[in-house]
């Protein structure tokens, strides 16, 4: 592998690149943090954290949003990086390019370390897309109503761990925090006739709702990671 300050992700579509700009803004609004690019010869895995635990013993669940998009050269990259630096990037990219330059600042997040299964999905629901976005408009409502208009970090995390670590109803167990992540990454459809739906798979302790415009991959139980 060479250098970093010279690694490139050239895309086999050049309207992947726009693709990833509008995931990486969603991302950057949620949290200004950071994104794992881990490219396996033709395939880029773009993955963003919505929700994780940042208190000890509390009950967030992780919640992590993937896009996957295909390469014109393989790759076998595996880098963590801010953000706001792909984003710099992305805002230099011409209508008809094709390279992603990769920053050379990386950071280190814990979530990044825990990578979901690879394997052993197994196919257990369809949940359709006005169930999720009704779910997550709910959620939102309700986080909004218990915190107050100057809140401290303990009481923020306190009303997301309890609104977003509630199991979705009827739905496997899979926590309300994965709608809230497929509605703020824009994978959700419309809710009029012939909605939309997401899969439902179940591997562990790793859920994964999967639809056309991406992944939202939510892993259970408390703890930091």
């Amino acid at each position: 592998m060479s250098d970093l300050l010279t690694q490139s992700f050239r895309f086999a579509d050049p309207r992947d690149l726009a693709d990833l700009k509008t995931f990486v803004t969603r991302a950057r609004a949620i949290d200004d943090g950071a994104i794992r690019l881990q490219a396996a010869g033709a395939v880029l895995a773009a993955y963003v954290c919505v929700l994780r635990p940042r208190i000890l013993g509390e009950s967030t669940p992780t919640i992590l949003g993937l896009r996957t998009m295909g390469l014109a050269e393989p790759s076998a990259v595996d880098v963590t990086v801010p953000l706001a630096a792909v984003l710099d990037r992305l805002a230099r990219v011409g209508e008809n390019d094709a390279d992603l330059p990769v920053p050379p600042s990386t950071v280190t997040e814990s979530w990044a370390g825990v990578g979901a299964p690879r394997g052993g999905w197994e196919l257990v629901d369809s949940v359709p897309d006005a169930e999720l976005r009704q779910a997550a408009e709910a959620g939102i409502a309700e986080v909004a109503g218990i915190v107050p208009d100057k809140p401290g970090a303990m009481i923020v995390n306190n009303a997301r761990a309890a609104v977003w670590g509630r199991g979705l109803e009827r739905r496997h167990g899979v926590p309300a925090g994965a709608a809230f992540a497929a509605l703020a990454l824009g994978f959700l459809g419309g809710d009029g006739p012939g909605e939309d739906e997401q899969k439902l798979y179940r591997s562990g302790r790793w859920f994964r709702l999967s639809g056309n415009r991406g992944h939202v991959l939510a892993r259970t139980g408390a703890g930091l990671l």
